[in-house]
Formats: C-alpha cells, sequence, structure tokens
C-alpha cells in the first residue's frame, strides 16, 4: 500500500518509533542479479558522506555513467577522482550545482536535457542543517527551507521531464528519489494558530518562529505534503518518485553544522546507536533501484514503505496539502510547475515532442522578477 492509504502511525513517544525503524528492521539485500550496467544517473550533494557513498555503490552495481551534482566543483572532483581509481570503466562527470540559486537548478536542468540522451536515475541528496537563521539572497526564504524543500522541489520538477523522455523504448520508468528524515514525522508547520491564513512557507521565513533544535525536521516535513499532492498528477509509469530516510547515520558533517552542545549530544548518541554510512547509503540504492511502482510518492524508511507524518491524514491536514500545494506553485511560478506535470505534456515528451519543455526548464531570469 502507499504511504497515504497506510493508516498514520500512533506511537505517543517518536523514541519508540526510532527504536523501531532504527534496530527492529533489517535490510533484506540485494536483488539476486541486480545490475545498472547502460544506465546513467545523477546524485546531488555527492562528494562526501551518504552522497559520496551512495554514488560508489551505485557504481558497484555496473552503473555506466554517474554525474556529481555538488556546488564546488574542486572537491567533486577530488571525490571523482576516487571513485574514478575504483572504477575506471565508468563514466564519471562533476557538474554543479548550487541548491541556494534557481538560476543555478535551472542550468543545471538544462544542459541535462541537452547533454544527455539518457538518464535514468535522480538520487537529490542535498540538503542542509543550519545552527542560525540565514536567509538567501537570491529567493528571500529562511537558507533550510530553500534548500531542503523549495530548491529540492524545483530540481525534481524540472527532472521529470529528462526522466521521462530520455529512457530506452520500452524501458523502465526513471527513478527520482529525494532524501528525507524520520525526523520528518515529529516536524510541525510554525504557523500561528490566531492567524489561519497566514501562508506557510511565510511562516518560515519568520524569524521569530526560527529554532535551531526543531528546524531541520520542519523543512523535511515539507516534502510529505508535497508528495501526498504530487500523486494527484505522476503516474508511476511516467516517473516513480519517492522520499527516503535512511535512518540514523553516525559519520556524516550534518552534524557539524548543528550547535556545539547538540553536535556534542549527537555524536555521542551517534556512537551508540548510529548506522554506519554504508548502511546508511544502501537505503538510498535501495529506493533508486530496487523499489519499484508500490513506492511511488510514498515514504521510505529502512527499506520499507511508511506512513507520513501523522497530521496529513487529519482534516486540517488535508487543508494544508492543498494550501502548501498552491503556495510551491505560486513560488515556482518562473518554471511552470503546473505544465511540467501535465499529463498531455508528459505523454507527448515521451512520445518525441519534448521540445516545449525546454522553453521551462531553460533559465530566464525576468520571469522571476
Amino acid at each position: 500500500m502507499a504511504s497515504k492509504d497506510l493508516p498514520p502511525r500512533t506511537e505517543a513517544f517518536f523514541p519508540t518509533i526510532f527504536y523501531k525503524t532504527q534496530f527492529c528492521e533489517k535490510h533484506a539485500g540485494l536483488p539476486l542479479g541486480l545490475t545498472l550496467l547502460s544506465k546513467v544517473a545523477i546524485v546531488t550533494g555527492s562528494n562526501v558522506g551518504l552522497g559520496f557513498e551512495s554514488a560508489r555503490q551505485l557504481l558497484a552495481l555496473n552503473l555506466s555513467h554517474l554525474i556529481l551534482a555538488v556546488r564546488s566543483t574542486e572537491k567533486g572532483e577530488q571525490a571523482a577522482s576516487q571513485l574514478r581509481a575504483q572504477f575506471p570503466h565508468a563514466k564519471i562527470e562533476v557538474w554543479k550545482l548550487d541548491m541556494c540559486s534557481y538560476s543555478s537548478i535551472q542550468e543545471f536542468a538544462f544542459r541535462v536535457d541537452a547533454d544527455l540522451t539518457r538518464l535514468d536515475i535522480a538520487l537529490l541528496n542535498a540538503g542542509l542543517v543550519k545552527p542560525s537563521y540565514t536567509v538567501v539572497k537570491e529567493t528571500g526564504h529562511e537558507e533550510t527551507v530553500q534548500v531542503n524543500y523549495l530548491s529540492t522541489v524545483l530540481l525534481a520538477l524540472l527532472l521529470i521531464p529528462s526522466l521521462c523522455t530520455k529512457r530506452p523504448p520500452g524501458g523502465q520508468p526513471g527513478r527520482l528519489t529525494m532524501v528525507n528524515s524520520g525526523l520528518s514525522l515529529v516536524g510541525k508547520l510554525p504557523l500561528n494558530p490566531k492567524k489561519p491564513e497566514q501562508p506557510i512557507l511565510q511562516s518560515f521565513d519568520n524569524k521569530e518562529n526560527f529554532s535551531s533544535t526543531s528546524w531541520y525536521n520542519n523543512s523535511k516535513t515539507l516534502m510529505h505534503l508535497f508528495l501526498w499532492k504530487l500523486s494527484e498528477y505522476l503516474h508511476a509509469d511516467d516517473v516513480i518518485v519517492n522520499i527516503v530516510d535512511p535512518g540514523y547515520v553516525k559519520g556524516t558533517e550534518g552534524v557539524s553544522k548543528m550547535p556545539k552542545l547538540t553536535a556534542m549530544m549527537a555524536k555521542s548518541f551517534a556512537a551508540l546507536t548510529g548506522r554506519t554510512v554504508q548502511v546508511g547509503a544502501s537505503t538510498y540504492v535501495d529506493a533508486v533501484a530496487v523499489k519499484g511502482k508500490e513506492s511511488h510518492c510514498c515514504f521510505l524508511t529502512s527499506w520499507r514503505i511508511h506512513p507520513f507524518a501523522p497530521f496529513l491524514y487529519t482534516p486540517k491536514g488535508k487543508t494544508l496539502i492543498e494550501k502548501l500545494w498552491q503556495e510551491t506553485l505560486a513560488e515556482l511560478k518562473f518554471a511552470k510547475p503546473e505544465a511540467l506535470l501535465s499529463a498531455k505534456s508528459l505523454r507527448d515528451a515521451e512520445a518525441g515532442h519534448d521540445g516545449g519543455f525546454r522553453d521551462f526548464i531553460h533559465p530566464n531570469v525576468e520571469d522571476r522578477e
């Protein structure tokens, strides 16, 4: 069953959920004979940590062409050189992608459309944990929500046409996976109950609402709302889209961005309970290479399909889903998101009439002003 069709989790104590998913669910392993030979994949935020390890694991499955999408091409090339030494027969490229810039995201998507003849997998791993409130100058939004939600949604929407069109005739649907977190289950929207009409995205831009301990969780919860609604627009026959929680993983750089005391506590807790980076990255590989149409628009954690955040299943939650969807479309209107998700457009693109998509993907700064 899809995440939205499952009953919401009812555990009153989040550590109970953490214990069950972190320790009680095990990886079944990869299917015998699984290979990614001839396939092309993009992995964002892939020069370190889970992104780098998941790229390595995909290459170990005979992936033919890998694109490391990173903000620093210098650091990306350092990572690529390690992977090229281990997998000399694969084509490994480094492409620049700044998730704090709509222009950079559009340029990246346009390059995908122009330069690639095939695209099978897009793993959107780039994410952010910030200990303080910071505004992205280009967009005016708080940086954590900008990267973890708005920019990730934009990149996903812009890659969907390529994932539809750049596959072999009769081949499997493209795979689009966005990295999420188990903490999204306890995330909340920082809305003022006395002002229910307040826009959701605007509430995240209010510095007074910022909390270094919960902001990351809240930003990841937003993707649950988006994915619930996306299921009404996008069919698994076109592209299989899901979000994945790697579990609590030790040895990643996310801890370094936390406040010092929080980081120290997180490191100690990770030493006792954390998964290795290799195990965490295996959840990514499972999401993009093992899971099929049954995982479309689902929340995956510990290699299983799980329900979304509990409040989505309430009448208020349904209202918030619709509200965030409309706000997101308005924020990204320069990319014409509704046209990108049009069933007719996707079918036309798959049939080879995809020229119109270039009008949406091509960077156009004037449309954003």
